[in-house]
């Protein structure tokens, strides 16, 4: 029997992002969820370290070796630009480091690349933001090296608190989430930043936004945005005072 499809011309053509996430991502499902139809994702991931999370574990995961093998490893597929997913890995050793890891994904072969915390620092730029309120789910010692790199890009913390939690980061619950970043947030505050790849944001953004009346920025939504960005594509989703931008 002879078929014929007249009205199908085969899949949308995909364009894709490539991401370096940590071995102990569990929320791809989330990063989905910004993407444009037209858009794939391909992830690859820096090794196993048995060691809880902190600022050990931010070390052994930026690692440049390791970065380096997993941008070789997508490469084949074609990415537009490649994203270093993790949080801590990009702001702990400040923005000179931040741009190095972006420096190593190039070196590798990405055409273009992007780290989740030189993400935040294009964000609060375009934003024209200088004072912010951070929630993060570390211990205090790599919360506070998260104010020191925003400090580098003269940005203060107003406010800040820390769920001090060495592992099981995306077993947190929206409740949780919601009221801590309403704990952290201060009328001097002109944004709201909740760090970690790793904690789940999606679904409390926009209520958030809408309570607080400013932008509710994660660590997610801000590396999608900075990709799709690169690529001149719309952003999905929540994060109204990013769409915007680009």
């Amino acid at each position: 029997m002879e078929l014929s499809f007249p009205e199908i011309e085969g899949p949308v053509a995909q364009r894709g992002i490539g991401i370096i996430a940590p071995f102990d991502l569990a929320l791809e499902r989330e990063l989905w969820r910004w993407a444009p139809l037209e858009v794939s994702l391909h992830l690859a991931r820096t090794p196993y370290e048995p060691v809880p999370v902190s600022l050990a574990m931010a070390e052994l995961v930026s690692n440049p070796l390791h970065l380096t093998a997993a941008t070789r490893d997508i490469m084949h597929v074609e990415p537009e630009v490649i994203a270093y997913l993790c949080t801590s890995g990009s702001f702990i050793n400040g923005l000179e480091h931040e741009r190095s890891l972006r420096d190593t994904i190039c070196a590798a072969g990405a055409r273009d690349a992007v780290t989740t915390s030189g993400a935040l620092i294009e964000a609060i730029g375009h934003l024209d933001i200088s004072r912010i309120s951070v929630i993060t789910p570390y211990d205090e010692v790599l919360t506070r090296k998260l104010h020191d790199f925003l400090g580098q890009a003269h940005c203060r913390v107003i406010r800040s608190d820390h769920l001090g939690l060495g592992g099981g980061i995306w077993k947190v619950n929206y409740r949780t989430i919601a009221e801590r970043i309403i704990g952290a947030d201060d009328p001097r505050s002109q944004a709201v930043f909740v760090s970690c790849t790793n904690l789940p944001t999606y679904d409390v953004i926009e209520p958030l936004e809408q309570a607080l009346g400013k932008p509710v920025l994660t660590a997610n939504q801000l590396t999608m945005w900075a990709c799709l960005g690169r690529m001149k594509l719309p952003m999905m989703g929540p994060g109204k005072w990013l769409h915007n931008v680009f």
